[in-house]
C-alpha cells in the first residue's frame, strides 16, 4: 500500500509527521532517514558542553522510539537517490517506493571552503549529531579551538567552548559578529562582551592555510597572523540540498521553491525545513520550521493549509551576552535606530512609513522581546 513519504528526520521531517498523526492516526507513513533516524534538538548541538550533555545524551529517541510513537515506518541509514513526480515513485537503495504524497526534508550541508595545508581535511563542520560526536571526541583533552565564522553559529559556539575553559579564536571576514543580523552598535557590544568572556576575535581577514604541525595545528590567516590551536571548527553557513530535486525536474532555486502550501513545482510532492524556500524566503529557524510542519499537516490531511509566518525572534544561544533578533524582510527599505545603554543596546528597524518591522535586543533589552514582537506585522500571511 503507497503511503506518505517524508525524506528526512530532522524536526522538520518528524515535526510534519508528528502534527500529522495528530489528524490521522491509519494513513501509512514512512520516514527516510540518511542517517541513524534518532530524534534530538539540533539547536542544542551549540551549547552541549555548557549544559553537560554528552552525545548520546542529547538523542531524546531512537529510530524505533520513533515509529512506535509515529506508528511509522522509520528507515535508517537509506539514501534516496532519485524522484518520479509522474510516476509517484522514488529510489531508495536502489528499491523503488511508492507514495501518494512526498515530502522533502532533507536538510542543508555545511558550506566548505576550499582552504590550503595538509590539515584542510581535518577542519570539522556540526550540522548533525554524527558530526557532533566525532567533534566532541576531537575535542577531548583539547585546550584550543578556531572557529571559521562569528555568525550565529559560530558565536554559539565560541561562547559554549568558553564556558568549558577552552581557548577560542574566531575568524571573520566580515567586521563584525552577526553581520546578517545586527547593526553596527548592537554588534560592538555582543563583540565586546564576548571578548571579555575570553574570545578572540579576527575580524576583516580570512583562512589561507591549515597544516598539521605537531603537536597541533597552524592556521595562517590572510592578514599575516599565524595561530596554533588543536581542532579548527568551520562554521561559515549551511547550503540547502536541492540535488535530488533539481535532478528529479524540480524548482529550485536557493532551496526547493514552494508556494505558501509547501507545495513544489510537482504535484503531490511539498518541501519543508532548511531545504525549502517558500514563497521567497529561506528561513532555516525553529519557529518557521514548526509553523510549515502544522499547515503542511494539514494540507496532506486533506485541507489545503497555507503556511503563516508570525513575527518569530531568534534568540541567539550567547549566554555570556543574551541576544534576540527580529530580522526585518529582506527587500524591505528602512534604517536602524540604535540606543545603546549601559547594560545592552536596543535596536529597531522602521521601514519607509515608519512601521516597526525587525529589532534586534542584545544584553538587558532582551527584556523587551515579547512587546515588541507584537508590533511586527506577520512576514507571511
Amino acid at each position: 500500500m503507497s503511503a506518505i513519504v517524508i525524506i528526512g528526520t530532522g524536526l522538520a521531517g518528524y515535526t510534519a509527521a508528528r502534527e500529522f498523526r495528530k489528524l490521522d492516526a491509519s494513513t501509512p507513513l514512512h520516514l527516510i532517514s540518511r542517517d541513524a533516524g534518532g530524534f534530538y534538538s539540533k539547536p542544542i548541538l551549540s551549547n552541549a558542553l555548557a549544559l553537560k550533555k554528552t552525545p548520546a545524551q542529547i538523542v531524546l529517541n531512537n529510530a524505533a522510539d520513533m515509529e512506535r510513537q509515529l506508528a511509522a515506518t522509520v528507515s535508517p541509514l537509506s539514501a534516496a537517490s532519485a524522484i518520479e513526480p509522474s510516476a509517484h515513485q522514488l529510489t531508495v537503495n536502489a528499491e523503488t517506493i511508492a507514495y501518494t504524497k512526498l515530502v522533502l526534508a532533507v536538510g542543508a550541508d555545511p558550506i566548505r571552503l576550499p582552504l590550503a595545508g595538509n590539515a584542510a581535511q581535518e577542519v570539522q563542520s556540526v550540522n548533525d549529531i554524527a558530526d557532533y560526536q566525532r567533534f566532541r571526541t576531537a575535542l577531548d583533552d583539547k585546550r584550543r579551538v578556531v572557529i571559521l565564522g562569528a555568525g550565529l553559529i559560530g558565536c554559539e559556539f565560541a561562547n559554549d567552548l568558553r564556558s568549558a575553559g577552552i581557548d577560542v579564536d574566531v575568524i571573520e571576514p566580515a567586521p563584525q559578529p552577526l553581520g546578517r543580523f545586527l547593526p553596527p552598535q548592537a554588534a560592538y557590544y555582543l563583540r565586546t562582551t564576548l571578548e571579555a568572556a575570553g574570545v578572540r576575535f579576527h575580524f576583516g581577514t580570512t583562512v589561507q592555510s591549515v597544516a598539521r604541525a605537531a603537536p597541533g595545528i597552524t592556521i595562517v590567516l590572510a592578514d599575516g597572523t599565524t595561530l596554533e590551536a588543536d581542532l579548527v571548527l568551520s562554521a561559515i553557513g549551511l547550503r540547502p540540498r536541492i540535488d535530488l530535486a533539481r535532478t528529479a525536474g524540480l524548482t529550485v532555486h536557493r532551496g526547493i521553491v514552494t508556494d505558501a502550501l509547501l507545495q513544489t513545482s510537482a504535484k503531490d510532492v511539498y518541501a519543508l525545513g532548511d531545504c525549502a524556500e517558500v514563497a521567497g524566503f529561506s528561513l532555516p529557524f525553529v519557529m518557521p520550521i514548526m509553523q510549515a510542519a502544522r499547515a503542511l499537516a494539514k494540507t496532506l490531511h486533506g485541507t489545503p493549509t497555507a503556511v503563516h509566518y508570525p513575527a518569530m525572534p531568534v534568540v541567539v544561544k550567547t549566554p555570556a551576552c543574551p541576544t534576540v533578533v527580529c530580522p526585518p524582510p529582506p527587500a524591505v527599505d528602512g534604517q536602524w535606530d540604535e540606543a545603546v545603554m549601559a547594560d545592552g543596546v536596543r535596536a529597531l528597524f522602521h521601514d519607509s512609513t515608519g512601521a516597526l518591522r525587525g529589532f534586534a535586543l542584545v544584553g538587558a533589552a532582551t527584556k523587551d522581546k515579547q512587546a515588541l514582537t507584537k508590533e511586527i506585522p506577520p512576514l507571511l500571511s
